[in-house]
Formats: structure tokens, C-alpha cells, sequence
């Protein structure tokens, strides 16, 4: 199937910041764009104020005069629903209520062609319950933009039950025309990325409940060794509590309780103390003019071992000691892949804590440390010792990594540690959104890079580690908690046991 033409009318009913911002992407792709909301004067005002944006773009360079007011003069205000009769797509963008929505669409049926696509830019409602008593349901499909619309690349194509393929398609097609970066994924709770991206939020308020380490420095750790544009405490806090709690619930409640989304208490009491986060001023952090930027916890300067040893394959952290540091004599052994100094054993973490794997491997002196993007591009690093494990052997493993171009953060002994545990559970339901077809591995790494700006898709994470690596750290983590919400994925599972990977 092919793009809409630029000729095809485009309507967009509810005009707040996400309807203006699809309303903008559809003007500037070269449509007619009918604005129509409820609200008094609000198509008028939303008018206005992308077409100031077009002057503003024009005045950055970054748009034509010519195009800028073209598009400005292809935006039209629709005072009813029948002003809208020849549009050929109709995106609605308002309330968040299926009862509004499905009473909405029922109107437009009456108003515009059969020939017309209904869309809705629903990000938590059933696109299939919202068709279900439409005369036509298969031309109705969800067209999901990620806010800001016009800067965000992502555009989830949603099918409910009943949506035609080719309907799907056609959609598929023009967002790709209007520049964005569409993948298709079936109505189920949550889509793509409001489902996979549960984890990256819970594993970190989980960390925080437990002690592990504070907001800062968990933040720091996902930023500078994980490479996320933003750590999960500073990112709820731009989105707003209340948006994130709200989306949880209805992820779990949609799940039928599954552990796997279950919301936090720590969330729930910022909710109802209004610390709502950026908008309010306060939420994990403290916004204003006098407020101080956190600080992570970092260790101070430790002398670097002279001589190193590694026994076996370092597994995904090989790339850690390709570069040997200044003045220290690098070994190399047959073992079981890790780094022995006198006074310090060092070794990645494998999902279980440092206590329990020091005990089963007979390591008194174990040392773990955290995945990391790149270890080729030093970072932040978090590092925890055992229970049994010496202060002493803490600052050695300090001082190798620090010679190496890192910066060490200590956290509390916790199985999986920061950035390791949340790409496993982050793999984990991705894998499991592929198993149950809600989209393709490609799709679901797409969405996750293109919506949140992930380093890498997580499935494509999974397949650089290795799958048998991250269903080994879920297991450990299973067995830790005893609780079903560390559950590994059957996909990966089976996977790991043919040796095989995500793509």
C-alpha cells in the first residue's frame, strides 16, 4: 500500500500538545490539516501557535519561508465535525476514556467517507474495544506519536481485531512520508514501549526501596555506564508521576496482576503528596532556582594493583582489559573469567549477589562489577563486595578500574547490580512481547531506540551479551526473590538452550 497523497485532507480532533503536534507534522508533510476541538477557540489558538512555530523555524534556519507558509496557510478551523467531510484521515487526540472515544468515532462515521481511515492516538486504550461498535471497525487503527509529535521519530501502528492490514499499511506508509520511524504492533496493554519500558522504571525504584544505592547515583550509573539519555528517577520526574504511576496501573491491571508490572509503593506516596516531579516542582529531586544538581556517590582516588591476572574469558566484559592501564603488568591463565589481585578477586556479575556467588565459588575476597555499555569507553562503573569480602579488597578493585579511565560508584551487594539487572528485565519482556506477537524483534528494538532513545533495542542488547548470559542473570535473579516477576521468558529460554539469538 501506498502514502496518503499530500492531497488527501488530514483531520486532527483535540487539539492540546499532542493533537497541535500531530496537527504540525501532517501541515509541514504538505496535507490540509482541519483542527476541530471542543473547546471553545481552542483550533483558533492551536492555529496560531504552530504557525508561529513555522516563523520560529524560519528564523532558525531550519524551514523555508515559502514552505513555512504554506503550511501555515494549510492549517483550517473546523467549527463542527461536518467541516471535516472530506477528510481522508481523521486522527483523534483527546481524552484518554474509551466511552469518549468510541461516542466520537460513532459521530465521524456519520460524517465522513467510507473510504475514510479513523485513527487514535490512544496510548493506553483498547484500539479494539474502540472499534467495537463502529458499522466499520477494520478502518480504525491506532496511530501512536510519542510527545513532543513533532520531534519524536516513533509512531506506533496499532491493529485492533478487527483493523484491515491494508489499513494498517496505508498508515505505515504516510508516517514513514511524514518522516517518521513507524513499526506495527497488535492493540494489547501497553503496545510496545509503555510495555517494555516497565522494568527500567520498577527495577530502579526497587533498587532505591532496598537501599541499594540513592536516586543520584542510580541515575548516574543507567546514564554513564548504561548509556541511557536518563537515569529512571530523573526520567519520572519529566514525565510526572502521576502520568507514570497512571500508565503502571493500568499495564498491570490490563496484565490481570502479573508481578511483573507491579507499581511501587515509593511512587504511589509521591503521587499522593503531589510530588509530581518537574511540573511540581519537586519529585525525587528538587526543581527552582536555588535547588543544587545531585551528586552520585563516587569513590575517592585508590592506588592501582602493579599486576593483574586474568584467568578465562571476561564473557561480555572482555573488552574491559584490551587496554592495559599505565604501570600495570597484565597475566593471562586458564579459569573461570575473572581478574585476580593480590588481595582482590574481580569478576562481572551474573545476576547473583556478591555474597552468595562468593560462597558458592569459594571466592573470600570477591569483588562484583556492572554491565556497561562500552567497556572500551570508560564511564561510571558500580562496584559491590561481598559480605565476607575486606574494605581492603573494595579499594584495590577501585583502584584497577579508576586506572582503567573509570568512575567507580560502590552500591550495596544486590544480585544483577544496577545497569545488568535492568537490561535483563528490559530483554526479558521484550522477549516475551515477541513471543506473544504483539510485534517483531526488529520492531520492538525500533520502538525502544526511535521512543525512549535506548542505546540499543533490547533484544538486539540480549543478542550482543549473548541470550543464554542474560537467561542465566534472570534465573540467579528468580532464584534470589523467589518471586515470578524475575520469571525468564520462555523465548529466551529456548533460545539460550538451541544457542541461538533475537535476530
Amino acid at each position: 500500500m501506498n502514502a496518503l497523497s499530500q492531497s488527501v485532507p488530514v483531520a486532527v480532533i483535540g487539539v492540546g500538545a499532542m493533537g497541535s503536534g500531530i496537527a504540525q507534522v501532517a501541515a509541514t508533510a504538505g496535507h490540509t490539516v482541519w483542527l476541530f476541538d471542543a473547546r471553545e477557540g481552542a483550533a483558533a489558538k492551536s492555529r496560531d501557535q504552530i504557525r508561529a512555530v513555522f516563523s520560529r523555524l524560519v528564523e532558525k534556519g531550519r524551514m523555508s519561508p515559502e514552505r513555512a507558509i504554506a503550511a501555515g496557510d494549510s492549517l483550517r478551523v473546523a467549527s463542527s465535525l461536518t467541516d471535516i467531510a472530506e477528510a481522508g484521515l481523521v486522527v483523534e487526540a483527546i481524552v484518554e476514556d474509551l466511552k469518549a472515544k468510541q461516542q466520537l468515532f460513532a459521530q465521524l462515521e456519520e460524517v465522513v467517507a467510507p473510504t475514510a481511515i479513523l485513527a487514535t492516538n490512544t496510548s493506553s486504550v483498547s484500539v479494539t474495544a474502540i472499534a467495537a461498535h463502529l458499522s466499520r471497525p477494520e478502518r480504525l487503527a491506532g496511530l501512536h506519536f510519542f510527545n513532543p509529535a513533532p520531534l519524536m521519530a516513533l509512531v506506533e501502528i496499532v491493529s485492533g481485531l478487527a483493523t484491515a492490514e491494508q489499513v494498517a499499511q496505508t498508515l505505515y506508509q504516510t508516517a514513514s512520508a511524514w518522516g517518521k520511524k513507524p513499526v506495527y504492533t497488535r492493540s494489547t496493554p501497553g503496545f510496545i514501549v509503555n510495555r517494555v519500558a516497565r522494568p527500567f522504571y520498577a527495577e530502579g525504584l526497587r533498587l532505591l526501596e532496598e537501599g541499594v544505592a540513592t536516586a543520584p547515583t542510580l541515575d548516574a550509573l543507567i546514564r554513564e555506564g548504561g548509556g541511557f539519555p536518563m537515569g529512571p528517577f530523573e526520567l519520572m520526574d519529566l514525565i510526572g508521576h502521576d502520568v507514570n504511576y497512571a500508565v503502571t496501573c493500568s499495564v498491570f491491571n490490563a496484565y490481570f496482576q502479573d508481578p511483573r508490572f507491579k507499581p511501587s509503593l515509593t511512587q504511589q506516596e509521591l503521587v499522593l503528596a503531589g510530588h509530581l516531579g518537574r511540573k511540581a516542582g519537586r519529585g525525587f529531586y528538587q526543581y527552582g532556582p536555588a535547588s543544587e544538581p545531585p551528586a552520585a556517590a563516587e569513590q575517592v582516588h585508590q592506588a592501582s594493583p602493579s599486576i593483574v591476572i586474568i584467568e578465562g574469558d571476561l564473557g561480555p566484559a572482555h573488552a574491559l582489559m584490551e587496554t592495559a592501564a599505565e604501570g600495570i603488568a597484565v597475566e593471562r591463565r586458564p579459569g573461570s573469567g575473572v581478574l585476580r589481585m593480590e588481595g582482590c578477586t574481580l569478576a562481572m556479575s551474573d545476576g547473583r549477589s556478591a555474597t552468595v556467588r562468593s560462597s558458592q565459588e569459594s571466592y573470600p575476597d570477591l569483588v562484583l562489577f556492572d554491565l556497561a555499555l562500552n567497556y572500551q569507553q570508560p564511564g561510571r562503573l558500580a562496584i559491590a563486595k561481598a559480605d565476607q569480602t575486606s574494605d581492603e579488597a573494595l579499594k584495590i578493585a577501585t583502584g584497577l578500574l579508576q586506572a582503567l579511565g573509570w568512575r567507580v560508584s560502590v552500591v550495596d551487594d544486590s544480585p544483577g547490580l544496577v545497569v545488568l539487572r535492568t537490561v535483563a528485565m528490559l530483554a526479558n519482556e521484550a522477549a516475551d512481547a515477541a513471543m506473544q506477537s504483539v510485534a517483531s524483534t526488529d520492531d520492538i528494538d525500533a520502538a525502544m531506540r526511535y521512543g525512549v532513545n535506548y542505546p540499543l533495542g533490547p533484544l538486539e542488547w540480549a543478542d550482543r551479551l549473548g541470550v543464554s548470559f542474560l537467561h542465566q542473570v534472570l534465573s540467579n535473579l528468580q532464584q534470589h526473590y523467589q518471586e515470578d516477576r524475575y520469571r525468564p521468558s520462555a523465548l529466551m529460554g529456548r533460545l539460550a538452550t538451541g544457542g541461538r539469538g533475537f535476530h
